[in-house]
Order: structure tokens, then C-alpha cells, then sequence
């Protein structure tokens, strides 16, 4: 994956604060070619970076208004490649990451109430290698999943 530096980090930067501005338009406010611009935020599409447009979307706009985190402990024998194929499947699980400590997957997952994240959570448990699930619902975003301020510290 490639690094960003300063000139990415003002381009990324100037589209938080203009999610719709034209490659021109960048250019123009950052005092850059628009050609810069252009290869810039291809090469941040295409290595990775810039992840899709998607993971921006609130899921309360989907009607998913409740946010839970489930550590999964997982069967050492089962293979975890068809477990995240099964979490995969799931649309409401969201993000899994895996984890040290305690359990070996920690799952970001949305739900419209909570006997709908009942329902999730038994699919969860059905999937091939789950042992045991523990869930802590979200009662609030305190901070929201930020990157500004790392892109600030990196545009010095």
C-alpha cells in the first residue's frame, strides 16, 4: 500500500471539506496541476488508500440504528478462511478485524433493534468455527472514526 505524503494528505484534506469538488477545482485551491491531482487521487484509488465510497454511508440511513461489537472466539481446528466467508454473508456484519487477546475476531455490526441483532447474532454463532460470541452494544459515538488529524500532522 502506498504511503501518503504531504501533497496527498492536503488533496484527501480538501475533499472532506469538498466531497464534490472537480480534479480542476483541486487543483485550483491547492495551488497544483490539475494533471498532480489527477494522478494523485488515481494512484490513491488504485494502491488502496482511498477506500471505496460505500464505508461513508451511515448505517441509521439504512435503518440499522443500533451499533454492536462481538468478540468471536474461534475453533483452532476449523479453518478461518470459510469462517469469513460465513461472516462475510452476513450483510449486518459490517467489519471484522482480527484481534489479540481474549478472542481471536472482533466484528463491527448494525441492527435495527436488538431482537434483530438476536437474529444476527445466532447466524453469527452458526458460522463454521465459532465457538462463543460475546456482544456489547454501542450506547453512543463519542468520537467518531476519524483521519483529519493524522492527515494534518502529515501535510506539518
Amino acid at each position: 500500500m502506498h504511503t501518503l505524503d504531504a501533497t496527498d494528505a492536503r488533496i484527501l484534506l480538501a475533499l472532506d471539506d469538498d466531497p464534490q469538488a472537480s480534479t480542476m477545482a483541486l487543483a485550483t485551491r491547492l495551488g497544483l496541476a490539475r494533471n498532480t491531482v489527477h494522478a494523485r487521487l488515481r494512484r490513491l484509488e488504485d494502491d488502496g488508500p482511498l477506500r471505496e465510497h460505500s464505508r461513508r454511508v451511515d448505517a441509521t440511513a439504512l435503518g440499522r440504528h443500533l451499533l454492536a461489537f462481538m468478540t468471536l472466539s474461534l475453533s483452532q481446528r476449523e479453518g478461518s478462511a470459510e469462517t469469513a466467508r460465513a461472516l462475510a454473508a452476513i450483510p449486518e456484519v459490517v467489519e471484522v478485524l482480527a484481534t489479540t487477546g481474549d478472542a481471536d475476531l472482533l466484528a463491527r455490526v448494525v441492527a435495527v433493534d436488538t431482537a434483530d441483532l438476536y437474529r444476527i447474532t445466532e447466524q453469527v454463532l452458526a458460522a463454521p468455527g465459532v465457538q462463543r460470541a460475546s456482544t456489547s452494544i454501542a450506547l453512543a459515538e463519542v468520537l467518531p472514526l476519524r483521519m483529519a488529524p493524522l492527515l494534518h500532522e502529515r501535510t506539518g
